[in-house]
């Protein structure tokens, strides 16, 4: 659950990111404590807080004990369920790697071969100490070679150039016309990632701008430079990025697809760009035959173009060693790396660097994902529950267009449009139907770094060379063993990747209560996002176009604006609130995505024979399974640095906030006016 985003190497898309009673205290009929032993599965009676009410805090209810007793790891930044799934899947993908490493027999060329090598070089740690700047020495050089603005361009036009920074660049959809490619242009180039700690003058932000700079003078210093130098290159760095960061839009003004869609023909971006060199930029992707350019935030493109000119050219220098080089700690030496993890510590909070088997299969992943993808799913994702996800996914397809048809806000035209939508939606589950083609790429156990650079370049190609080509449905944006999914708007289609359809999420062995509130609310929640305050602005075919009357519009955004109020009201820690904008939404889709998959399970046979599993009603065991998915400690640093960065609210407010809205649930809980989890009625959100 994430929003989509063109960079020089790939196209990201909407994706996932870190309770029974007579009263309203607990379930009919239920002891005051569980009597051993447990007879469902899929929910550990054992989590539970039975202190606190669940009609007042459902969330710490479901999860408080759990909360308790796992406490952050020390290489940890946050830990709950999907941190718990994603450490099973790792210990599955850590043997199917380690022995494709111990296989120095395979064949070259192969998968296999490709994905044990990559993996070989990253834990070699002698070696890459031993190689020092040897692979990196080259690249270095080159920039140390750039004279004038034309050197710069030329630098920047090639493809194989890594960690250019200043703006991205890359082959994505036409937002307006999803049958053809187009190539896009938007802001991009900070080191910090967010524009808000450039801008902010809060201690927090002025802490990590300190820290940051710290970090760029270690790395300067390591690559050579004096103490002094090494400052001056850093505060070059800094005052640039700070410029290119004031000419940036907002992370809640980025989310507007309307806003970021700004075609315009080559020529005459060449000529608001000059400084860029489009053509040249063009000619050397080989893209030369495009006539339109989509300019995602044009003033940036305007900034930059003056900053290219107005930038002396050595401190140019300094910004694209620096993103050259911040880029590629993994497979340097470990002074590099450390550097890396010391500013990592300001941000995240994390006590401890995680070992570096972890690191080195996400950087696997990360870089062969459908290579490596094919060996895990080999073992670890089964045709059956493949066959499950699916029948669940039509379902709650099924449930959807029941909720659309019963609105009474939405007039008979949009309900249509709705509808040619919804059962437009194309799923993909588990993996792809047809695997990336690694064949071009050159893996070798030489050099960690030599690997990275050649993937990058590869992705790049790959990227690049979709332009004039149909668009590729079968294309993937996650890897097999994400714990995640994804809506994507210009395709119109939900994906599951096998990783996540896993206990707590899903688990085969649980009852059909457990499954609708895990994954069922994760397929609810992903449909949504087509309908969401942005997915809406997309048809059935994946084109940005309003399809909604002028007044279904209205009402749809009055609702949304509804649940902005509320989730902005949220605060986890002193002082700091959720952003309602920013989250606007994956909230909508937590809120839609749970309503839908309520729907659904009311079909099952469970939920009609209405029998109690532990001393729980089919509907409070639905609950819990939900609450379940969004359990999470998580370090205040971390938490800071969410809020401030990322589109999806705190777990406890994943829980709490869509239920607050749910009479289903007070029913459930026996939940009564003036409880904490109960809305006043002017106050509820309803829209699906």
């Amino acid at each position: 659950m994430s929003s989509t985003t063109i960079s020089r190497l790939a196209l990201a898309t909407l994706g996932l990111g870190s309770l029974a009673a007579t009263t309203a205290f607990g379930p009919p009929a239920k002891p005051t404590k569980p009597t051993p032993p447990q007879q469902g599965i899929g929910i550990s009676l054992a989590n539970i807080d039975q202190s606190v009410a669940p009609c007042e805090d459902f969330y710490h209810y479901a999860n408080g004990t759990w909360l308790k007793n796992n406490p952050v790891p020390p290489a940890e930044t946050r830990w709950g369920s999907f941190n718990e799934l994603t450490n099973n899947n790792q210990a599955i993908e850590k043997r199917i790697l380690e022995k494709a490493a111990a296989d120095r027999s395979a064949k070259p060329g192969t998968n296999e071969q490709k994905v044990g090598d990559f993996y070989a070089a990253a834990m070699d740690s002698a070696a890459i100490e031993a190689a020092g700047l040897k692979y990196l020495q080259p690249r270095l050089n080159q920039i140390a070679g750039l004279k004038s603005l034309a050197d710069i361009q030329k630098y920047m036009a090639d493809p194989k150039s890594f960690g250019t920074g200043w703006y991205s660049f890359g082959v994505g959809q036409d937002s307006k016309n999803s049958t053809q490619y187009a190539v896009r242009m938007g802001q991009g180039g900070l080191g910090l990632g967010d524009r808000d700690y450039y801008l902010k003058d809060d201690g927090r932000s002025k802490g990590i701008r300190a820290a940051y700079r710290n970090y760029q003078i270690a790395i300067y210093q390591l690559l050579g430079d004096s103490p002094s130098l090494a400052a001056t290159n850093a505060d070059a760095v800094i005052a640039l990025e700070t410029k290119m960061a004031q000419a940036s839009r907002s992370r809640v003004e980025l989310r507007d697809r309307l806003k970021n869609y700004n075609k315009v023909p080559v020529a005459q971006a060449a000529k608001d760009y000059p400084n860029l060199n489009l053509p040249l930029v063009l000619k050397e992707s080989g893209l030369s035959s495009a006539q339109d350019l989509i300019i995602g935030q044009p003033e940036y493109l305007a900034a930059v173009n003056t900053l290219m000119t107005n930038t002396p050219i050595a401190d140019q220098q300094q910004y694209l060693r620096w993103h050259l080089v911040s880029g590629v700690t993994s497979a340097l030496p470990k002074a590099y790396n450390d550097a890396s993890f010391r500013f990592s510590q300001v941000l995240t909070g994390a006590k401890q660097q995680q070992p570096r088997w972890k690191r080195s299969l996400r950087a696997t992943d990360g870089a062969l994902g459908e290579a490596f993808g094919q060996l895990y799913v080999d073992e670890a994702f089964s045709p059956a529950a493949k066959a499950r996800a699916k029948q669940m996914v039509e379902n709650l397809r099924a449930a959807y267009a029941e909720r659309i048809m019963a609105t009474d806000w939405m007039s008979a035209a949009t309900k249509k449009e709705a509808i040619q939508k919804l059962n437009a939606f194309a799923v993909k589950i588990g993996y792809p139907d047809k695997w990336k083609d690694y064949s071009k790429l050159k893996i070798t156990r030489t050099s960690a770094l030599q690997n990275i650079f050649a993937t990058a370049e590869w992705a790049n190609e790959d990227n690049l060379k979709k332009f004039g080509k149909p668009i590729d449905r079968g294309e993937w944006g996650m890897t097999p063993p994400t714990v995640n999914a994804y809506y994507n708007s210009s395709m119109n289609e939900i994906v599951f990747p096998a990783g996540i359809l896993q206990p707590p999420f899903y688990d085969p062995k649980a009852d059909d209560a457990v499954n609708y509130g895990g994954v069922g609310a994760v397929i609810g929640h992903e449909m949504t996002h087509g309908f969401d305050d942005q997915g809406r602005r997309s048809d059935a075919k994946g084109n940005l176009r309003d399809w909604w009357t002028k007044e279904d519009g209205e009402k749809f955004m009055a609702k949304a604006a509804m649940v902005g109020k509320q989730y902005s009201a949220f605060s986890p820690l002193d002082s700091v609130h959720v952003n309602g904008d920013l989250t606007m939404g994956e909230n909508l889709a937590d809120i839609g995505g749970l309503t839908i998959a309520y729907q659904a399970f009311q079909k099952t046979a469970q939920a009609k024979a209405g029998k109690q599993i532990d001393g729980f009603t089919p509907n409070q065991r639905f609950f819990l399974g939900y609450a379940q998915i969004w359990r999470s400690n998580q370090r205040p640093e971390a938490l800071r640095q969410q809020i401030q960065t990322d589109p999806h609210s705190p777990g406890q407010y994943r829980t709490n906030g869509p239920l607050m809205n749910m009479p289903e649930f007070y029913q459930a809980f026996g939940c009564k006016d003036g409880t904490k989890m109960v809305r006043a009625e002017a106050d509820r959100s309803r829209i699906w």
